[in-house]
């Protein structure tokens, strides 16, 4: 990106804030319009003491691990029973819309289960590595720990994350239609650390991690990948594993499809051609207009989504000072800009990224503005670092036809009516 449109970018932000704070002065001097600042002294929740300020509260032993308030616990993963024949082999939704910042809380990543929950021990877990090596081994839990660390921050996301949506929109809400992802700090050892342990023979191409739960979940990964970036991790934002995110140890593969980042891993074969397993020949690849799927698309292409207001978070105010806020990701790098529009699509403007900016990892973006009270219709469109810029779904089908339902990354519309009712709509 060139400093000329970088710097008009910023001029663009910077103008959209100075106009939203100029709009809430004007309408009474609070930062939000219509705020009980100006009645403070007739509002019995500050004039009046409070119960909470009365008594002594609970002491350090009330939780010896840490839960959050009472008045949060709507905060939580959600399903969709008709999905999927079963919940050990389902998925739970990430509740996008209740969070800020870019780190997923551990309890609110989402799940996707192919046999349900591993309970691993920890004393006995074994993880191999055979096949085109020097010398196949196997290491514990503890053998793992002993080799250099290194923590990533990445984002997780299903290959079939907004897939429901392919056709035309169904779920009605921002958890159901892009809550198969989160982003948290993995801790682990290098996936290349371990094959060099063992030694690659020359002709080697290619791994094949395999899970230890009832699946036996497997899937082919070129060795470039797996000498890169990819983690054998067994923490998360600091703490283990939890037990749905594959306890005691999994495989992450930063940028590319989450059915690719094996959960309780205990074996991983070195190949010198892809194995073409189930889940990726019967499920996991793109099946276009004419019947044919496309295969080995990994990446997880740049996307984005508004988070707040949305079905589920509708607004609660009639009118003025108002925040957007949302979610941006690429699997190709970081997200330098995002663009919202109010209008479906006629005029946009550039949101504000705030927090790190890192790479493979989910971007956090706000625009502010004065609402007058009229319908909207909602929309961001990301741009990734290679410049790649997110498209609508139009443009998808187009490309791809009606048949697919992974990697949709199409533009996402939110029409909020004139109370602040939202709702799941598509725009031509």
């Amino acid at each position: 990106m060139s400093r000329k449109k970088k710097k008009s970018i910023e001029t663009d932000v910077t103008a959209s804030r100075r106009e939203f704070l100029r709009s809430s002065i004007a309408a009474g001097g609070a930062i939000v319009a219509g705020s009980a600042a100006a009645h403070a002294d007739s509002d019995p929740a500050i004039t009046d003491l409070q119960e909470w300020s009365r008594y002594l509260g609970d002491g350090v032993d009330r939780a010896p691990y840490g839960v959050p308030s009472e008045h949060e616990k709507h905060v939580v993963r959600r399903y969709v029973g008709w999905l999927t024949a079963s919940v050990e082999s389902s998925v739970n939704f990430t509740p996008l819309h209740e969070l800020d910042g870019i780190i997923t809380p551990n309890g609110l990543c989402f799940e996707r289960h192919h046999g349900g929950v591993a309970e691993v021990e920890p004393d006995k877990y074994r993880l191999m590595i055979n096949g085109l090596v020097e010398k196949p081994l196997v290491f514990t839990l503890d053998d793992l720990k002993r080799f250099p660390r290194k923590n990533q921050i990445n984002f997780l996301e299903c290959a079939a994350n907004s897939g429901m949506e392919w056709r035309g929109a169904q779920l009605n809400g921002c958890q159901f239609t892009h809550g198969m992802v989160h982003n948290v700090m993995y801790t682990g050892v290098p996936l290349r650390y371990l094959l060099e342990e063992a030694g690659l023979k020359t002709n080697a191409k290619w791994i094949m991690p395999e899970g230890g739960d009832a699946s036996g979940m497997n899937r082919s990964v070129p060795l470039f990948k797996a000498l890169d970036d990819c983690l054998i991790a067994f923490k998360m934002n600091g703490e283990a594993l939890r037990p749905e995110q594959g306890y005691p140890v999994r495989l992450v593969v930063p940028g590319w499809e989450g059915n690719m980042w094996v959960k309780w891993i205990r074996r991983i074969e070195v190949g010198d051609e892809p194995w073409h397993a189930r889940e990726e020949t019967s499920k996991y690849t793109d099946l276009m207009a004419n019947g044919k799927a496309r295969r080995f698309t990994w990446e997880m292409d740049c996307k984005s989504v508004i988070t707040n207001p949305s079905p589920e978070a509708p607004l609660k105010h009639d009118k003025g000072a108002t925040v957007i806020t949302g979610l941006a990701w690429s699997g190709r790098g970081t997200i330098p800009r995002v663009d919202v529009t109010l209008d479906g699509g006629r005029n946009w403007h550039a949101a504000r990224v705030d927090g790190p900016s890192l790479d493979k990892s989910l971007h956090r973006f706000y625009y502010e503005f004065d609402w007058n009270g009229a319908p909207l219709l909602l929309q961001s469109r990301a741009v990734d670092s290679t410049g790649y810029i997110q498209p609508t779904k139009d443009e998808l089908r187009t490309a791809r036809g009606e048949n697919s339902i992974y990697h949709n990354n199409g533009i996402q519309t939110w029409h909020v009516k004139n109370g602040g009712e939202v709702e799941n709509v598509e725009v031509s």
